[in-house]
Protein backbone atom coordinates (compact mmCIF):
# COMPACT_ATOMS: atom_id res chain seq x y z
CA UNK A 1 0.00 0.00 0.00
CA UNK A 2 1.41 3.39 -1.00
CA UNK A 3 1.44 6.17 1.54
CA UNK A 4 -0.65 9.24 0.97
CA UNK A 5 1.56 12.25 0.13
CA UNK A 6 0.56 15.68 1.48
CA UNK A 7 2.02 19.18 1.57
CA UNK A 8 1.13 21.07 4.74
CA UNK A 9 2.21 24.26 6.45
CA UNK A 10 4.02 24.11 9.78
CA UNK A 11 1.13 26.22 11.09
CA UNK A 12 -1.50 23.63 10.09
CA UNK A 13 0.02 20.30 11.12
CA UNK A 14 -2.35 17.38 11.62
CA UNK A 15 -2.36 15.71 15.02
CA UNK A 16 0.75 13.64 15.65
CA UNK A 17 2.92 15.17 12.91
CA UNK A 18 4.69 17.63 15.22
CA UNK A 19 5.72 14.68 17.43
CA UNK A 20 7.02 12.84 14.35
CA UNK A 21 9.07 15.95 13.47
CA UNK A 22 10.54 16.08 16.99
CA UNK A 23 11.51 12.40 16.75
CA UNK A 24 13.06 12.69 13.27
CA UNK A 25 14.89 15.95 14.00
CA UNK A 26 15.78 15.88 17.74
CA UNK A 27 18.49 18.53 17.20
CA UNK A 28 16.33 20.73 14.96
CA UNK A 29 15.67 20.64 11.24
CA UNK A 30 17.69 23.68 10.09
CA UNK A 31 20.25 21.51 8.30
CA UNK A 32 17.56 19.42 6.61
CA UNK A 33 15.46 22.08 4.87
CA UNK A 34 15.01 21.56 1.14
CA UNK A 35 14.06 24.04 -1.56
CA UNK A 36 10.95 22.89 -3.44
CA UNK A 37 10.24 24.45 -6.86
CA UNK A 38 6.60 25.31 -7.57
CA UNK A 39 6.96 25.39 -11.35
CA UNK A 40 6.39 29.08 -12.02
CA UNK A 41 9.91 30.26 -11.04
CA UNK A 42 8.66 30.31 -7.46
CA UNK A 43 9.57 27.98 -4.61
CA UNK A 44 9.10 27.21 -0.94
CA UNK A 45 11.21 25.56 1.74
CA UNK A 46 10.17 22.37 3.45
CA UNK A 47 11.19 19.37 5.52
CA UNK A 48 10.04 15.79 5.10
CA UNK A 49 8.47 13.58 7.74
CA UNK A 50 6.54 10.33 7.57
CA UNK A 51 3.83 8.80 9.70
CA UNK A 52 2.47 5.28 9.33
CA UNK A 53 -0.04 6.30 6.68
CA UNK A 54 1.26 9.57 5.20
CA UNK A 55 4.42 11.12 3.83
CA UNK A 56 4.44 14.86 4.56
CA UNK A 57 6.24 17.75 2.93
CA UNK A 58 6.02 20.38 5.67
CA UNK A 59 6.42 24.02 4.58
CA UNK A 60 8.71 25.98 6.90
CA UNK A 61 9.56 29.64 7.13
CA UNK A 62 13.21 30.34 6.37
CA UNK A 63 15.11 33.53 7.02
CA UNK A 64 18.00 33.90 4.61
CA UNK A 65 20.90 36.25 5.22
CA UNK A 66 21.63 38.21 2.08
CA UNK A 67 25.21 38.97 1.15
CA UNK A 68 26.01 42.14 -0.72
CA UNK A 69 28.28 41.63 -3.69
CA UNK A 70 31.43 43.72 -3.94
CA UNK A 71 30.40 47.01 -5.51
CA UNK A 72 33.18 49.18 -6.95
CA UNK A 73 31.11 52.29 -6.23
CA UNK A 74 31.10 51.62 -2.48
CA UNK A 75 34.41 52.77 -0.94
CA UNK A 76 33.65 50.89 2.30
CA UNK A 77 33.39 47.61 0.39
CA UNK A 78 37.03 47.32 -0.75
CA UNK A 79 38.89 44.03 -0.65
CA UNK A 80 41.30 43.80 2.25
CA UNK A 81 44.75 42.37 1.75
CA UNK A 82 46.51 40.80 4.71
CA UNK A 83 50.30 40.92 4.96
CA UNK A 84 51.41 37.51 6.31
CA UNK A 85 54.56 39.13 7.75
CA UNK A 86 52.56 41.59 9.88
CA UNK A 87 53.52 40.78 13.49
CA UNK A 88 50.23 42.17 14.80
CA UNK A 89 48.54 39.15 13.21
CA UNK A 90 50.73 36.64 15.05
CA UNK A 91 48.88 33.94 16.92
CA UNK A 92 48.47 34.25 20.65
CA UNK A 93 51.10 31.95 22.19
CA UNK A 94 48.62 30.74 24.85
CA UNK A 95 47.90 27.07 24.32
CA UNK A 96 44.18 26.30 24.27
CA UNK A 97 44.75 23.36 26.66
CA UNK A 98 46.20 25.80 29.21
CA UNK A 99 42.88 27.63 29.36
CA UNK A 100 41.18 24.68 31.08
CA UNK A 101 43.28 25.12 34.25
Amino acid sequence: MDKKRLIVSMDNLPEGVSEAIRKKYPNGYADHVIKVPKGNDDFFYAITVDTESTSYLVKVNVKIDSVLENDDKDPDNDDIEIDPDDESLAEDPTDIDDLDD
